[in-house]
């Protein structure tokens, strides 16, 4: 069995929100699976485990650039906060994204090898990453970049800088605009349902019939009946569905209407959204975390005093 450490109990934590002690009990369960004791945890304490996984764990800045129907946004990233809102790494984000719309490089590398110059910095913007890291004395660097060059139209939304969106549309303007304020308050994972990943609907109904599990060995431990197999069955269905229009655009309700949804909004200004594209600041990436041994070391203790 994989040994339980310190580090991975509080990185449950960090992402889940969940007591301690809970952490360590499900990557017990999940022999150290981080993953797999994330959909434990979800299962045990229902959506709350949840809502803090998305919780960005890192610092830095997105930033968008337009020009027509050319455009391309950026995540640059920093270690500190405090360096996200320095006006020179924020220049260097922007232009970044100016880069990548106006040359269209194939990845990091290219777009690192593309000229420019920047507080005596240059001449390329690697250079002036490079720069700038020994003038602020912290690490930096580009992590993700998207470029749009079609013939739909587009329209961005940065709330400040942390989160930004892009969306491809054909239509007005102005329902555009308000939908990318949307994605970026709402996060949808996908345009429709039928466009959501197959393995993020089945890993949904993993936790639906775990759920299910649960509740019937909480019936059974109270000497009641559990459900009939079928009832579980529209259940756990009803779950799946209800997450699939939890995470799709067009099911979502608008954020500045809640009396419709945002298919009904675009139909009613006839305009369609080709595709979005949400970057949040940090999303995914592992942040140094606080040491929580002593902590953990404390509940352990405490529990074994208890019991």
């Amino acid at each position: 069995m994989a040994a339980i450490t310190a580090s991975m109990v509080a990185e449950l934590r960090a992402k889940t929100d969940a007591p301690m002690m809970e952490c360590k009990k499900a990557l017990t369960e999940a022999e150290g699976n981080m993953e797999k004791a994330e959909e434990i945890l979800r299962v045990k304490l229902g959506n709350k485990a949840g809502k803090a996984a998305a919780r960005v764990t890192a610092e830095g800045v997105v930033a968008a650039y337009l020009d027509g129907k050319t455009g391309a946004i950026v995540e640059v990233n920093s270690e500190t906060d405090f360096v996200s809102k320095n006006d020179s790494f924020i220049a260097l984000a922007q232009a970044a994204a100016e880069l990548v719309a106006k040359h269209n490089p194939a990845d990091l590398a290219a777009l690192g090898a593309l000229p420019y110059s920047q507080d005596s910095f240059g001449p390329t913007l690697e250079d002036v990453r490079k720069g700038l890291i020994g003038k602020i004395g912290e690490n930096m660097s580009f992590r993700r970049f998207k470029r749009f060059a079609s013939d739909a139209k587009l329209a961005s939304y940065l709330h400040g800088t942390r989160i930004g969106v892009v969306v491809e549309f054909e239509g007005d303007d102005t329902a555009a605009k308000d939908v990318a304020m949307h994605v970026a308050a709402m996060k949808p994972v996908a345009l429709t349902s039928a466009d959501v990943p197959a393995e993020l609907i089945e890993k949904e109904r993993s936790v639906a019939a775990g759920k299910a599990e649960e509740d019937r060995k909480a019936a059974e431990a109270a000497g009641k009946q559990p459900q009939p197999a079928e009832i579980v069955a529209k259940r756990i269905e009803g779950g799946v569905q209800k997450f699939l229009k939890e995470v799709s655009l067009h099911n979502q309700a608008f954020v500045k209407n809640d009396k419709q949804t945002v298919e009904q909004m675009l139909k009613e200004k006839g305009t369609t959204i080709k595709g979005f594209t949400l970057f949040v600041v940090g999303e995914g990436i592992e942040k140094k975390v606080d040491d929580f041994a002593a902590e953990v070391a404390a509940q352990v203790a405490a529990a074994k005093a208890a019991a």
